[in-house]
């Protein structure tokens, strides 16, 4: 079976329905600094759109105009979700965390089978497995170990200079869970005790008092564009070498990525709130939200197909 993928996709939206899908997976990547779990890849597979994400990013020096016109939607999407993450969807997270968890997370299974797509009619062998299986596990043991190790909160005020250094790393870890599905961006800070501080840091007072914070705002910022064009392009290589293996190993992840949603250090220390004071409510509206979620995401994935036949 032909394993390659055309070298020069086309990037041009047929209409604005196409650019408005753009600029829903933008906001998908924006919430994905937000919300543990969610993830703006596997929302680019869902509106097949990921290859050609993966294309304009690792190509935008040698495409420049192409390139740009197609991430124009997605980069405003992305401040869009970014600042809504930041504005309401953190809130409602302070208020009932465990249902809008449930709500992304249903949205996330019930696109599932857009994921599988990608790999209908493909011989399903022991390696292939023995892949998805992997996929599967990594985001969940990634998750585990972030729990397990996740460092106390960071003061971000008078940072020594090498710490400038690790930030640039970090960036660049963080543009590698928005091109992988399965990683959290979200999670990777916490695993270092940046999460909250960083979060914190986003108000007009603190920029005042701590304009230093720029710094490391432009070194996460450096390493987070130089590590979407590195990473995109070897993705791009890995599916147009390897596109079915590649796929086995991408639906594990997004599969798991649902899992680490209700286990990431952020959940479970909510979880231990609820030791104390159990709400049911809380529970029941979850598993509502979740439902719904699932219900709804799987109608549009049946929606694409139909428009995609």
């Amino acid at each position: 079976m032909q394993e390659n993928t055309p070298q020069e996709p086309d990037l041009s939206y047929s209409d604005k329905k196409e650019v408005a899908k753009g600029g829903v997976l933008g906001i998908f990547i924006g919430l994905a600094v937000i919300v543990p779990g969610v993830s703006g890849s596997a929302v680019a597979i869902i509106f097949r759109l990921y290859e050609k994400l993966l294309y304009a990013i690792g190509n935008i020096l040698k495409s420049f105009k192409k390139c740009v016109k197609f991430l124009i939607p997605i980069a405003i999407g992305g401040v869009v979700g970014l600042l809504g993450g930041f504005l309401a969807v953190q809130q409602l997270i302070n208020l009932v965390q465990f249902a809008i968890v449930a709500l992304f997370a249903g949205l996330m299974l019930g696109a599932f089978p857009a994921v599988t797509d990608q790999i209908k009619g493909e011989k399903v062998t022991a390696p292939r497995a023995l892949l998805f299986v992997l996929g599967l596990a990594v985001p969940v043991a990634f998750a585990a170990l972030s729990v397990a190790v996740e460092g106390g909160a960071q003061v971000l005020e008078g940072t020594p200079w090498y710490y400038y250094i690790l930030f640039l790393v970090l960036g660049f870890i963080i543009a590698i869970t928005q091109l992988v599905p399965g990683l959290s961006a979200s999670a990777i800070l916490m695993m270092f005790g940046f999460y909250k501080p960083l979060l914190d840091s986003i108000h007009f007072s603190y920029w005042g008092e701590n304009p230093a914070i720029f710094g490391i705002y432009a070194c996460l910022i450096v390493g987070f564009v130089v590590g979407l064009v590195v990473v995109s392009k070897g993705m791009n290589k890995l599916l147009e070498r390897h596109r079915a293996p590649t796929f086995f190993t991408v639906a594990g992840m997004s599969l798991g990525s649902v899992i680490t949603m209700f286990y990431n250090p952020e959940i479970t220390e909510y979880y231990s709130a609820w030791g104390t004071q159990f709400m049911w409510w809380e529970l029941i509206l979850g598993i509502a939200l979740f439902v719904v979620g699932v219900a709804a995401a799987y109608m549009f994935v049946r929606f694409e197909r139909k428009h995609n036949l």
